[in-house]
């Protein structure tokens, strides 16, 4: 989610959003309507909730706040300010409507307890209610995974200013009826708990899956492999998590009760495992050093049990070490390491921990953990190492400073002509910092980005003639036909 979007001050695009209304509209009652008609055919169904549940209150009042969340579907349209923008939003909305439905078909589940009598005004709310949604279609809750895709787009647009200036009392509002919303579900007995995560974790994923700029990450260009390093090392991890994403969401299933809470692990191991095998460190969706929050709050557990291996591995060796002139090779830090450190400028090459915030020069280049880079790769790192030096002293870092950085910081060796040749370079870091731990693939891939940094010989800072060695890679990979 990005904090201030740069459609902010763009027009609203009333004819494309109006076209997107019109199909999601008749679409969402004929298909929510059919799933509910269906689940009634089938007499009883099962109910999913905890005991806890029975001291839920009935609040009739918030059936207003409830049945809100129609109008603010509409008006989240508002704040799209680029043609890009209205389509992406309709295509969050339209995933999470037929994920649902589907999910309402294959797994039809009602709400348990009977609703008292409501009289007056709210019970015509009620009544309404009741005439068009039947207590089926419960897990994931669509008016969640709704409310998660809408409060997005409401949040973006209050922050960017799209209403005027970001007031506080506007952002804060914002946020206090979104949690309304999502607080009615439950109070109006309409919802059982259960339905509550489900819907906002299918609510994240079609936020991640639709971002506002670039590309899906689901969408894979012929260009992507240049991205992703040694396909085999990749789809091996792939498995591994989807191994153990398996284990967990069979173990919940089986406990049942707080163990259900597990699905959240596995959810987030499941997009772990569609990011090595298919998406790329794009699906990370780290920008300017933050994963956007989509995906942040789905793998939470996952990027906190990356953070947790990084600090457990480096305890010992928590300091990063100099390998050469101003160009460091340690952990991510944090920001008080970096400024004690008296870094000026930080080379991040991980895709799943955030970066310090500072004022530091910074390069972002996220790779996966586990996955050689490609030359390629090491050209872009060693180029970004070089113009990073300029703003002072480098550090270069990774999880653990030990695989991915220190394979970048040998390629810069060699970038730089400060080692003759791979054996050299990776002996030089190796003397920095003891424990590097550098793979067939990895020694594969410095090897071909020598070769290729030797074709031309003046393309190598230091030499006469000067140069960009990451240039001369791709001009010179590409005449000796060397896939990156």
């Amino acid at each position: 989610m990005s904090v201030r979007p740069s459609h902010a001050g763009g027009r609203i695009h009333w004819g494309r959003s109006l076209a997107w209304l019109a199909l999601l509209g008749p679409l969402f009652f004929v298909s929510y309507g059919f799933a509910n008609s269906r689940a009634a055919a089938h007499g009883k169904v099962g109910s999913l909730y905890f005991e806890w549940e029975h001291a839920i209150p009935f609040w009739p009042w918030t059936i207003v706040p409830y049945w809100s969340i129609d109008l603010l579907y509409g008006l989240s349209f508002l704040f799209c300010r680029e043609r890009s923008v209205v389509d992406r939003h309709a295509l969050r909305l339209l995933t999470a409507q037929l994920i649902a439905v589907a999910c309402f078909l294959l797994f039809p589940l009602g709400f348990a307890f009977q609703r008292p009598p409501v009289e007056g005004g709210l019970g015509a709310l009620f009544g309404a209610l009741e005439a068009f949604d039947q207590p089926f279609n419960q897990a994931p809750s669509l008016h969640i995974a709704l409310l998660v895709i809408i409060w997005v787009r409401f949040h973006d647009g209050v922050r960017g200013g799209v209403l005027g200036a970001a007031h506080p009392a506007w952002i804060w509002s914002v946020h206090a009826w979104m949690l309304l919303i999502g607080l009615s579900v439950l109070t109006t007995w309409q919802h059982h708990f259960i339905d509550v995560p489900t819907g906002a974790l299918l609510g994240l994923i079609s936020v991640w899956m639709w971002p506002d700029k670039g590309r899906s990450p689901l969408v894979r260009w012929p260009e992507r492999s240049l991205e992703t390093g040694d396909g085999g090392a990749r789809l091996r991890v792939a498995l591994a998590y989807a191994v153990v994403a398996t284990l967990l969401g069979i173990f919940a299933s089986l406990v049942g009760g707080a163990a259900l809470w597990l699905w959240w692990p596995a959810s987030a191991l499941v997009m772990v495992t569609l990011i090595y095998a298919w998406c790329g460190p794009a699906g990370f969706a780290k920008r300017h050093g933050r994963h956007d929050l989509a995906p942040a709050l789905v793998m939470a557990p996952y990027l906190l049990g990356a953070w947790s291996n990084s600090r457990l591995w480096t305890r010992r060796h928590p300091w990063p070490d100099r390998v050469a002139e101003d160009v460091w090779l340690g952990r991510m830090p944090s920001t008080a390491a970096l400024r004690r450190g008296g870094f000026a400028a930080l080379c991040d090459l991980c895709a799943e921990l955030p970066a310090p915030r500072g004022v530091h020069a910074y390069a972002g280049l996220p790779w996966l953990d586990l996955v050689a880079p490609t030359p390629t790769q090491l050209a872009e790192a060693a180029h970004w190492i070089e113009g990073l030096r300029g703003a002072g002293p480098v550090l270069v870092c990774c999880a653990l400073g030990y695989s991915r950085s220190a394979c970048a910081v040998a390629a810069w060796l060699l970038y730089r002509g400060l080692a003759e040749d791979v054996e050299a370079a990776v002996g030089r870091v190796t003397q920095a910092r003891p424990g590097v731990v550098l793979l067939p693939a990895h020694w594969a891939a410095l090897r071909v980005f020598a070769s290729i940094c030797a074709l031309e010989p003046a393309a190598v800072p230091g030499s006469q003639g000067g140069g960009d060695c990451k240039a001369a890679w791709l001009s010179a990979g590409a005449a000796q036909g060397v896939q990156a």
